[in-house]
């Protein structure tokens, strides 16, 4: 128990930077994604360099290079657990997950990148497929691709319970807003093997009852365009929550309505930005001519349960000339 000069506990006033979400089932089913994952990897690089197939054998190195981003979204989810208390980060570890989330898709680039330069190459030159077994290969890592996706799926489901900070009621915030983007990396990594399982199906089957052979690196090319998409998408979502960007307008808005909608209140400077995938930090500086205790203005916001941490400065003038005309 902590206490001030005079002999008073303050524990009750200390805040708690621990911004974490309850992560340990998405963290298990990150585990079970990631070993099915690397067994499946095995049987793929191995079947495509037997069988002849670029679709397969990129497919294979894809789902290779998804292990590594899994694991690191697994590392994510367990360094942000072991490290929830650790007063050395100001505001918990909520944004580990957003981390490892930012470094699968820079993972994901690379591994386009290469599919992309693979598939070209084999487009110019290409190789002698035994297509029979290509494909039940293929079919078999495309069923552990749709299991994979529906473990991560059913995980992501669990971290759409709202965090509360000091009050009992339930409001929906920014729900598009609340992704784990850890366990959404996770998830693209899966559905994009999904979709290289499909395309190397498609090519396979035209290889062989049409004898397109030239489709076996056409679907790699393509497979390589629509993952850079994504992964382009996911970049910008996991660097706006690592820069400290707005996230949205809405609770700005919600936190201007509530506070400057009593009395004279007028917000002179606001800061908004993410902790964890639900949880926002804020900073309210405020000019008002009749100054009230800040925990008056902490409940005029306090609905707002997405806010994990918050802070308000109250400024006093007296003269109607420092009104903030919005």
């Amino acid at each position: 128990m902590s206490i001030d000069p005079a002999g008073h506990p303050v524990d009750q006033w200390r805040h708690d930077h621990n911004f974490n979400l309850d992560t340990s089932e998405g963290e298990r089913r990150t585990l079970l994604v990631v070993l099915l994952t690397a067994v499946m990897m095995v049987v793929e690089i191995t079947a495509g360099y037997l069988f002849g197939s670029m679709a397969l054998l990129a497919d294979g190195w894809h789902m290779g290079t998804h292990v590594a981003a899994l694991a690191i979204s697994l590392f994510a989810y367990r360094y942000a657990r072991q490290h929830a208390d650790n007063p050395r980060f100001s505001f918990g570890t909520g944004k580990v997950t957003a981390l490892g989330g930012f470094a699968s898709a820079i993972t994901l680039v690379m591994v386009a990148l290469l599919m992309g330069a693979e598939s070209i190459e084999r487009l110019i030159a290409p190789h002698v497929i035994q297509f029979n077994q290509a494909i039940l290969v293929a079919v078999i890592g495309l069923v552990v691709n749709l299991v994979s996706a529906w473990l991560l799926q059913g995980g992501s489901s669990a971290h759409h319970h709202h965090h509360h900070h000091g009050d009992d009621h339930h409001h929906e915030h920014h729900h598009h807003q609340h992704h784990d983007q850890n366990l959404r990396a996770a998830y693209l990594h899966v559905i994009a093997d999904a979709l290289t399982s499909v395309l190397a199906i498609i090519a396979l089957f035209a290889g062989k009852y049409f004898d397109w052979i030239w489709m076996d690196a056409l679907m790699g090319i393509v497979g390589a365009v629509l993952i850079t998409r994504w992964s382009i998408g996911l970049l910008k979502e996991t660097s706006s929550v690592l820069l400290d960007s707005i996230p949205g307008k809405q609770l700005s808005r919600e936190i201007k309505e509530a506070i400057e909608g009593e009395d004279d209140n007028q917000i002179v400077d606001l800061h908004v930005w993410q902790l964890g995938p639900k949880s926002y930090g804020v900073i309210i500086s405020l000019v008002t001519h009749e100054p009230k205790d800040p925990e008056h203005y902490k409940k005029l916001v306090g609905h707002l349960h997405a806010i994990g941490h918050l802070t308000i400065e109250v400024n006093c003038c007296r003269d109607t000339s420092c009104a903030v005309q919005f």
